[in-house]
């Protein structure tokens, strides 16, 4: 800088002598204005990036360490998991302390881990650390008691950090109540040796210039992810412990074990009121955020000094023309004469004003123009792309739209057709290969639904079924995707309860369940798949007490491994090779089961297979039947009444209409939903009108529908469809999707008739 102010303090010299200004002099100054304010911005560009790298940094310690408390919290709940197996054992109920000492031994998680037993009164009655029988200690070491007396007899406490009496180790405890009878009879507790909490925190693959610790209440360290075993016991500062007791996450600084100055990031350990400290050292903490800003202002520099050689460049390109200009002036002068007030400058001085003044605004109004005519270009070029994206993607859900729509019409002329000719016919045979073509109807109709979805977001179908026959028609699906070399069994007994739920969720996750089994059993095995009915006083995962349908799928697989299980329903998690597995099939089950009212729940072990099951709500109301209701219709009652079929696509006008006419009713058929409007109006009121909701003409079964609404309330309505982006929100309409069986739509309409004969009804006067 100092340099660029030396060379323009000779140059004004020079240039008094000369009697004026060079423009190259303005250039250089127009550079120093310039280039001040952008060197400061940089300045400030640099501290801001280190701080916001510091601040992120300090953010992103904060999260480890709570992850770090969080794995340690997971850890302390593992191991109380087993000591509330162990509560529960028939073995104490009947005293059996000799039975139980085995069970807990074989129970412990590690070799250095204790299963103690003893009384209220702190008498030890057996530990897995000596064989039974031996003398124990007559008193506690692990300061449990003032727990006790702090937070009452009846809660999980782990305790903090003591000298095991009988193998001289650093552990601590974690103690469970045993009730029975209303009353506590025992406390049950697990000694650990430190040495599990240093394995846990070398898993977690710490850096290597981090250290994490585990602390206990009073400050002693627990573990340490580095010279654990130089350090346990060694009480912390009191500084940190001030720190610790005011907060339970939190920043503070200070000096290692080591001796080196480090940043502390703490975080309280739920379950123990423990805390894990992450001492990351002062160098690595500033290392992240200074190389941020040294790259930063590298890149800075090389943009300041770039911006020095353009403004270069530029002055000396604009300096030549200027002397061109110059001597075109001076040859026009002597031809012409040009008025030109000077201005000091030497180069402007020989150009006339005028021919300046001009070519500078024609320069700029052409560059204006350019500049208007490539942004007119380039707007109206993305609203032509932004406008053929949107047609393509309109045109993409019409065309999945329209061919649901036909081919739900084409499934509906086949299912009543097929129904008609059921009903029709006598031969065993015959109905049971129309049995199968409806099969085939209903599985294309849950194809159509896909297909359907594409244009739209459809609505969840609860419905309440037999649990039993609906697996029943799946299993053929199930034993499909089964290679040879695994046997596949179903029990599933006729008195299952009904349950409401969505059939295809139901289905597919069965289907999901069974894949995983498939692919667990590569060898070969068995799969068997129960259901049972049973009431829960409560349930699994807190579910509320009642009756509910237990489904159960058993494989003989490699089972999963302590840390697999665990994560076995987060959804995109897989053990699979990439390609063969998305990780969502376990997923979908259990968000299947929650959303049905129910719970899904896994036991499994390696080499041991695995265990599926789902718990789904009783249904209090009756399941729709899957019978053919077509003639138990038509042998009930000989005269439904009167409907107004309203259907634009002829087979299915011709074929439903002889449908419901067998059922009983009397129809009238219109094509469009106007021509059935017509007869409404010519003073033909039927019972009911049953309309299509797509249909061509001036107005579709929706409009149909609110104008019998209000103009013919007596006249019940009843509307299908095999597809609309439309929602029908019409009070007491019934909506039915295509393809429909007849005996649904009979009991639509029956149904819809009654309604508005009880409405009338009641409002009738007197």
């Amino acid at each position: 800088m100092s340099v660029l102010l030396g060379a323009l303090a000779w140059r004004r010299r020079a240039e008094a002598r000369e009697g004026g200004v060079r423009i190259r002099s303005r250039f250089f100054v127009l550079v120093l204005s310039v280039l001040l304010p952008a060197i400061l911005a940089a300045a400030l560009s640099v501290w801001y990036v280190y701080r916001e790298e510091r601040q992120a940094q300090q953010h992103s310690m904060a999260e480890a360490a709570r992850a770090f408390a969080l794995a340690v919290n997971n850890e302390l709940q593992s191991r109380e998991g087993i000591l509330r197996t162990l509560a529960t054992s028939p073995l104490l109920e009947a005293d059996s302390l000799a039975d139980f000492y085995a069970h807990a031994k074989k129970m412990a998680p590690t070799a250095d881990t204790a299963i103690i037993l003893h009384t209220p009164d702190g008498r030890q009655l057996l530990n897995t650390r000596q064989p039974l029988g031996s003398a124990l200690p007559t008193r506690r070491s692990s300061g449990v008691a003032e727990l006790i007396g702090r937070y009452g007899p009846d809660r999980v406490l782990v305790s903090d950090l003591f000298k095991a009496p009988i193998n001289r180790s650093y552990d601590f405890t974690i103690q469970v109540p045993v009730r029975q009878n209303g009353a506590i009879r025992y406390f049950l507790v697990m000694a650990i040796d430190t040495a599990n909490f240093e394995r846990l925190l070398f898993r977690q693959h710490v850096p290597q210039d981090w250290t994490v610790s585990i602390l206990d209440r009073k400050g002693v360290l627990v573990a340490r992810s580095r010279d654990g075993a130089r350090h346990v016991g060694t009480l912390v500062s009191n500084g940190l412990r001030q720190a610790l007791t005011n907060a339970s996450d939190g920043l503070a600084s200070g000096v290692n074990l080591d001796g080196i100055p480090v940043e502390v990031f703490f975080s309280r350990v739920p379950m123990s009121s423990w805390t894990v400290l992450l001492n990351i050292p002062d160098d690595s903490i500033r290392r992240i955020p200074l190389r941020a800003a040294a790259w930063l202002a590298g890149i800075m520099s090389v943009i300041l000094a770039c911006a020095v050689l353009a403004a270069n460049g530029v002055a000396r390109s604009a300096i030549r023309p200027i002397e061109q200009l110059g001597d075109t002036a001076a040859r026009l002068g002597k031809g012409e004469e040009i008025r030109h007030a000077p201005l000091g400058i030497v180069e402007i001085d020989a150009v006339g004003a005028t021919m300046a003044n001009a070519s500078t605004q024609i320069h700029r109004a052409r560059q204006e123009l350019e500049q208007r005519v490539a942004e007119a270009v380039e707007a109206t070029t993305q609203a032509q792309r932004a406008l053929q994206q949107s047609q393509k993607l309109e045109a993409l859900g019409r065309l999945t739209g329209g061919i649901a729509h036909e081919f739900n019409n084409v499934l509906q002329t086949l299912t009543t057709a097929l129904q008609l000719a059921k009903m029709l016919s006598n031969g065993e045979r015959v109905q049971s290969l129309l049995d199968t073509c409806n099969k085939a109807v209903a599985r294309a109709a849950a194809l159509t639904g896909q297909l359907s979805a594409f244009g739209r977001v459809q609505d969840a179908h609860l419905v309440t079924v037999p649990v039993a026959e609906r697996i029943e028609g799946f299993l053929d699906l199930i034993r499909n995707v089964l290679p040879s070399n695994i046997a596949f069994d179903a029990q599933l007994p006729p008195t299952l309860w009904p349950a409401t739920l969505d059939p295809i969720q139901l289905e597919l996750a069965l289907l999901n369940i069974a894949i995983n089994a498939r692919d667990a059993m590569p060898q070969g095995g068995r799969l068997l798949l129960e259901a049972v009915n049973e009431s829960l006083h409560p349930g699994p995962q807190d579910l509320p007490a009642g009756d509910y349908v237990r489904i159960r799928m058993t494989d003989t697989g490699v089972g999963m491994s302590a840390e697999v299980l665990a994560r076995a329903l987060d959804p995109f998690y897989t053990t699979k090779a990439v390609g063969k597995g998305s990780g969502l099939g376990l997923p979908q089950a259990y968000g299947f089961a929650r959303q049905s009212g129910g719970t899904m729940r896994l036991e499994s072990s390696e080499g041991r297979g695995t265990t599926v099951e789902m718990y789904l709500p009783r249904a209090l109301e009756t399941p729709a039947g899957n019978g053919d209701a077509l003639e138990s219709a038509a042998s009930r009652v000989a005269s439904r009444g009167s409907v107004l079929f309203v259907e634009d696509d002829a087979l299915v006008r011709d074929t439903v209409a002889a449908a419901l006419g067998a059922a009983g009713f009397t129809v009238t058929t219109a094509a469009t939903a106007d021509e059935g409007l017509a007869l409404l109006e010519a003073g033909a009121l039927p019972d009911a009108v049953f309309s299509d909701i797509t249909m061509p003409g001036r107005i579709g079964g929706i409009e149909l529908a609110e104008t019998v609404r209000s103009r013919f309330p007596g006249v019940a309505v009843v509307l299908a469809s095999g597809y609309t982006d439309q929602r029908v929100a019409i009070p007491e309409v019934v909506l039915l999707p295509k393809p429909y069986r007849i005996d649904g739509a009979v009991e639509a309409l029956i149904g819809a008739m009654g309604r508005r004969e009880k409405e009338l009804g009641n409002n009738t006067p007197g």
